[in-house]
Order: structure tokens, then C-alpha cells, then sequence
């Protein structure tokens, strides 16, 4: 029997303080940049996320075999940490992330000198990683509409290689707030770099060990505008998030002025509150991609007409995530359709439907786009354990600020 949790809301009205899930994008590039320091950094406020988490064990252990799960990030990350420290794994993770692609970081990585062996289907973990001899290059021509994750890892392994990196990125390059949160990570270790037009340049050089205060995450706080835009009176309070912040998911202030959201910055962090809603959004995620579902759903349940680009990468997330917004949208009566090549539309419609049900298909993200729907009839969420990715105190969150949440085995 498939485990459900049921969500209401007696009142429909919101107040509280919440202490956000630390970023596990800051937190897991930290971990990563002060292995290659060689230790003795400190890293505070680290993500109690179970990717921030298992990649924390995996740097402290030495088994042969190393299972990222489904954590992306890990399985990127860690694939160049041990190559460029000439060490000898297996990586490998659950079913789905072995049909994730990798190709285009092994590549780059056989180029600059690793010998790496696909395990089983070419492109795809698992993977053998056998060693390290540097191969005298030291320029890369990259796609930049591919997974900021491989340009990160690629980036944060540089200022080890003999002659550092020139990393060129071709086409049209998306996440470029996540590159820019890398090299930021990195400066804050100790190792420079510059970033002009296409092109970045990662000199050979030393990481030095430093303390590093990981932010709150703002893909966390993005359901908390989710909730304030659907409840019927609000004020949230979000310590912690920075005005100035590294994530490119901050883009959330700005989206959810539109759709009915005030953001107060304070001394303290964020203060939410309720404001007028407009009926016809369009919105680019090529920076952002996280934030898609979350809007999707959001738009479905105000009614509101979205249009939407920049999600190509979501097919290739812990689900292919176009996919399964098109599903579960349907059940509140409206449809999500791509209407040109990358260019997706969801026109309005009214909930009549009592007690949706919402599946989750292993991904944390469309747990948590989907809860704030609650707000308006009851609202089933299937597998809701795997919010233990990225915000495991999400329920716990929401019974906080009023809501009813029932298990149900």
C-alpha cells in the first residue's frame, strides 16, 4: 500500500516563524571545496538535507564501492573529487540516477587526463573511476545549456590541475547563477577565477581552509510564497535569507510580486505578506528551473494563465519533471502544453474536485509544489517521505502554521 499523507486547513489563515533547511547547493559545493583544502575548514550551518548529508559521510569514508543515491549533485561532484585526486571508485546510485546522463563530464574529465569506464550503458552511471595523469590540457569547450552541475564540478576541481582551467562555454548557458554561487564558493576558499562573456579561467593555485555560514535555502522558501499566495490572510517570517545571496533561486521574490506575494527584507531575514495577483504571468527558468513546479502548481490553483520557457533540464531531474506536472495538473482540471518547441502554456481553470491526490514520483520538489494546494480543498500527497531530500521538517513546517496533517499507511 502506497504511504499518503492527507493535508488541511481549518482556517486558510497563516502565521508564523520558520527556520528554513540550510541551501544544499551552497552547503554540498562547501563540502566538496574544503575536501580539496585538504581539510580543517569548518563548515557551519550545514543542510540537514539527505543530499548534504550522504555526500558528508561519502567524503569521510574510503569504501571502494560509492552509492550517491539519488542525489545528482553527489554523483557529479564526487565523480571529479576522485578523479583529480587520482583515487579509485565505483560510483553508482538508484535506478533512476543510473538513467541520468553523464557524458559530458566524463568527457571533459577524460580529456584533462582521467580514466574513467562506463559499468553498464554508455553515458550513464554507474561508473569506474581508475586514476588520474594529467593530460597537458587545460582548455574546454563546454555546452552551457547543459547541467550547471557538470560545469560546477568541473570549476571546483581546477585549481588543482597543473595548469588550471580556461572552460568555454558554448551556446546559450543556463543556471548562471549557479556557476556564479561555485566561483563565489571558491574565492571564499581562497582560489580566483574570472568569468568573462563565455569564458572562465581558473588559475592553478592552492585552496585554503576557511569558515563557511551556509544560507537558508530559497528553493525551501519558494513553498512558503507558495502558501502565503493561496492562504487567505498571511504573514510568514523566513529568518535568515540575504537580500545579497549567492542562490539563484532568490529569483523568488521577484516571480511571486506578480503572483501575489510582498517581500520585506529586515535585519533578521524575510517577512511575507499577502498582496494583488495578476491573471497572466510568463516567466524564463532558465536560471532558476527549480522554481517551475512550484509555479506550476501555484498557477493552477490561482487560476492564473502562465506561460513558461527554460525548463529544458527538467526532464533529466530526479523525474522527468514536464511530464509529471502535464499528469498531475490534470486533476485540478487544467492542462500544461507545449506549444512550440520549449515554450509551454496553462490556461486557468476552477477547482471543483474534492480531495486531490498528488504523486510524487520519488521527487521531492513535487511533494512540496503541490501541499500548498491544501489551502483550498484537502489535498492527498503519496510518498511524502521523500521531502527528506532537501527540507525532512517540511510536515512538521506546515502542522506549525495551523495545518492538519494526517498519515495514512
Amino acid at each position: 500500500m502506497i504511504k499518503t499523507v492527507t493535508l488541511s486547513h481549518p482556517t486558510g489563515v497563516l502565521s508564523g516563524t520558520i527556520n528554513l533547511p540550510a541551501s544544499k547547493s551552497e552547503a554540498n559545493r562547501a563540502l566538496i571545496i574544503a575536501a580539496l583544502a585538504g581539510g580543517n575548514s569548518t563548515i557551519e550551518n550545514l543542510s540537514e538535507a539527505n543530499d548534504t548529508q550522504l555526500l558528508n559521510r561519502l567524503l569521510q569514508r574510503n569504501d571502494q564501492t560509492i552509492d550517491a543515491e539519488d542525489a545528482g549533485t553527489v554523483m557529479r561532484f564526487l565523480t571529479a573529487y576522485y578523479a583529480v585526486t587520482n583515487q579509485q571508485k565505483v560510483l553508482t546510485g538508484t535506478d533512476r540516477m543510473c538513467q541520468r546522463p553523464i557524458k559530458v563530464l566524463v568527457d571533459a574529465l577524460r580529456d584533462l587526463g582521467a580514466t574513467i569506464d562506463y559499468l553498464q550503458e554508455e553515458g550513464y552511471p554507474p561508473l569506474q573511476i581508475k586514476g588520474f595523469a594529467y593530460s597537458g590540457k587545460n582548455h574546454l569547450k563546454v555546452r552551457g545549456d547543459i547541467s550547471s552541475q557538470y560545469i560546477s564540478a568541473l570549476l571546483m576541481i581546477a585549481p588543482l590541475l597543473p595548469d588550471g582551467l580556461e572552460l568555454e562555454l558554448e551556446g546559450k548557458i543556463g543556471s548562471r547563477p549557479y556557476i556564479e554561487m561555485t566561483l563565489a564558493l571558491m574565492q571564499h576558499f581562497g582560489a580566483t577565477a574570472t568569468f568573462e562573456d563565455t569564458t572562465i579561467v581558473v588559475p592553478n593555485q592552492n585552496y585554503k581552509p576557511a569558515t563557511f555560514l551556509v544560507e537558508p535555502d530559497w528553493s525551501a522558501a519558494s513553498y512558503w510564497y507558495s502558501l502565503v499566495a493561496l492562504a487567505k490572510e498571511a504573514e510568514i517570517t523566513l529568518p535568515g535569507l540575504r537580500k545579497e545571496s549567492h542562490q539563484g533561486d532568490r529569483a523568488i521574490v521577484e516571480i511571486m510580486y506578480r503572483l501575489g506575494v510582498y517581500t520585506e527584507f529586515t535585519p533578521e531575514g524575510i517577512r511575507l505578506t499577502k498582496k494583488h495577483c495578476e491573471k497572466k504571468v510568463a516567466f524564463d527558468f532558465t536560471n532558476c528551473p527549480d522554481l517551475a513546479q512550484t509555479i506550476v502548481a501555484l498557477c493552477a490553483a490561482l487560476g492564473v494563465t502562465l506561460e513558461m520557457t527554460g525548463v529544458e533540464s527538467l526532464r533529466i531531474k530526479e523525474t522527468d519533471r514536464i511530464q509529471a506536472l502535464q499528469i498531475e495538473v490534470l486533476g485540478m482540471e487544467t492542462s500544461l502544453n507545449e506549444m512550440s518547441p520549449g515554450v509551454f502554456r496553462m490556461e486557468p481553470a476552477i477547482i471543483t474536485k474534492r480531495e486531490l491526490t498528488f504523486r510524487t514520483y520519488k521527487d521531492h520538489r513535487m511533494a512540496m509544489a503541490f501541499a500548498p494546494v491544501a489551502l483550498l480543498e484537502p489535498v492527498q500527497i503519496q510518498d511524502p517521505d521523500v521531502v527528506r531530500k532537501s527540507y525532512p521538517r517540511f510536515w512538521e513546517d506546515l502542522e506549525k502554521v495551523g495545518f492538519e496533517v494526517v498519515n495514512n499507511e
